[in-house]
């Protein structure tokens, strides 16, 4: 299908952003729930239980160790990092015949109500990781961490990832004062790096939403929706803001992302609202009249519509590490 600028336009789109992917990726603001540093000796192994809603990280600063997550094995080196995207159970272990007794059921250094150090293992061979569960707080993480691949597996040596590896690496060890707040801090800009490592190495990246932001015209019309969601969109204002026609902007964005427009901006709204339902002190009718909608009653109708719950069954998000 060929889609085309209106004839009569003369002259550039001016651009709303320079990269909507990078935009995407600046929202994807996290909320660690779990870090642990973990000096193992071998044998060892340890069992992560799932975590809906979140994503585990896992960073070899020293030694080596298997990672399995379903069918999928991989053996992770130093300066090597995976992500367990869509928050499942998995295991990792020195060798294939260690056990892997829980996480949580083994004894734990807190240090505070997020950061803890876990020494475990048999005397042998030493290997020294970072891992941790952190969950984004920005509705852009729910399209973005559906994409992705169950395991995200970044090799030593990828570019620009090294050099926060290696402060994060130094850091574990020798913890100095504030080095939880130095190693926490790290780990989530590992996570955004493994993310944008993967988005511009994977073909796979290449369609559905992070092609479509990579889309000039479709891109910003995506970056408009998210930074403006409660303006009175419609498929011709958006398509008068690209210098598109109606019919070229709407088949073109369905073909890219998958969904209609106005498909997809009713669900951004609805993914705006459930953060804010669970994370701000805010009203029904407030996010209402934020996110658009003319009267509480039908901003109501069209959030249980789409999540299956009324705005008041919503609630903030459990601790699952709560004690």
């Amino acid at each position: 299908m060929d889609f085309e600028y209106d004839q009569a336009v003369i002259g550039p789109i001016p651009a709303v952003s320079v990269d909507p992917l990078g935009e995407a990726l600046h929202l994807l603001r996290m909320d660690g729930a779990f870090y642990c540093r973990s000096e193992l000796q071998a044998p060892w192994g340890l069992r992560l239980p799932p975590l809906d809603g979140h994503l585990w990280f896992h960073v070899v600063t020293n030694g080596a160790l298997h990672l399995e997550s379903g069918e999928m094995k991989q053996m992770l080196g130093p300066g090597e990092v995976a992500l367990v995207s869509h928050g499942q159970g998995h295991a990792l272990r020195s060798g294939p015949e260690a056990s892997t007794p829980d996480i949580l059921s083994l004894d734990r250094e807190r240090v505070s109500d997020r950061y803890e150090v876990l020494r475990h293992g048999e005397g042998g061979q030493p290997t020294l990781l970072l891992c941790g569960a952190v969950r984004f707080a920005h509705p852009v993480a729910t399209t973005l961490m559906a994409l992705l691949p169950d395991v995200v597996y970044l090799p030593a040596g990828t570019e620009r990832l090294q050099t926060t590896l290696s402060l994060l690496a130094a850091e574990a060890r020798e913890p100095r004062i504030g080095g939880e707040a130095v190693l926490t801090r790290l780990a989530d800009i590992i996570v955004i790096q493994a993310i944008r490592a993967w988005i511009e190495s994977d073909p796979a990246a290449e369609v559905a939403w992070f092609g479509a932001l990579r889309d000039p015209q479709i891109g910003r019309a995506i970056t408009l929706i998210h930074r403006d969601p409660g303006r009175d969109w419609t498929v011709a204002s958006l398509a008068r803001e690209l210098n598109m026609s109606r019919s070229s902007f709407a088949a073109r964005f369905t073909a890219l992302v998958g969904e209609p427009v106005m498909a997809y901006l009713t669900r951004w709204r609805m993914q705006m609202a459930m953060a804010a339902l669970r994370e701000e002190p805010t009203t029904v009718a407030q996010l209402a009249g934020r996110l658009g909608y003319q009267s509480e009653a039908a901003f109501a109708r069209t959030f249980k519509r789409h999540t299956g719950v009324p705005p008041g069954g919503v609630h903030r998000l459990p601790d699952p590490f709560a004690s």
